[in-house]
């Protein structure tokens, strides 16, 4: 049997929102774009999300919920979905990884595993 997961490729960029953050009260907005490419052979559909969400504290937060940014999107065979979102930390740096649930046109659900990304404040990393 295939494993599913290695057909979905899930690429990550982010960036700090000064403008939303106020670093004398601990908040610390980032925002992440999210491409996820099905280099599959059928089309698999985004259920769910999964993210574990690490401050610079060691603090974690895990986050579940349906679809991303209100969508179950179905991606096609060697196409790919974009969207962006955001996560509020109480520190300049900190890590988000996770996996999304998806389905195959036959039914089988499997996990896309998200590896761990960075999340600072610039400058803040030397």
């Amino acid at each position: 049997m295939n494993d599913l997961s290695d057909t979905i490729d899930i690429r990550v960029k982010t960036r700090y929102i000064a403008e939303h953050s106020q670093p004398k009260e601990n908040r610390y907005v980032f925002a992440y774009d999210i491409t996820i490419r099905n280099n599959g052979t059928e089309s698999a559909q985004l259920l769910s999300r999964h993210w574990i969400i690490t401050d610079g504290d060691g603090k974690t937060q895990e986050v579940r919920g349906s679809g991303v940014v209100g969508e179950q999107p179905v991606i096609d065979a060697d196409d790919e979905y974009s969207y962006s979102s955001g996560t509020l930390m109480a520190t300049a740096v900190g890590s988000m990884q996770g996996s999304f649930t998806m389905r195959a046109e036959d039914g089988e659900e499997f996990d896309a595993p998200i590896a761990p990304f960075g999340l600072a404040v610039p400058g803040v990393l030397h």
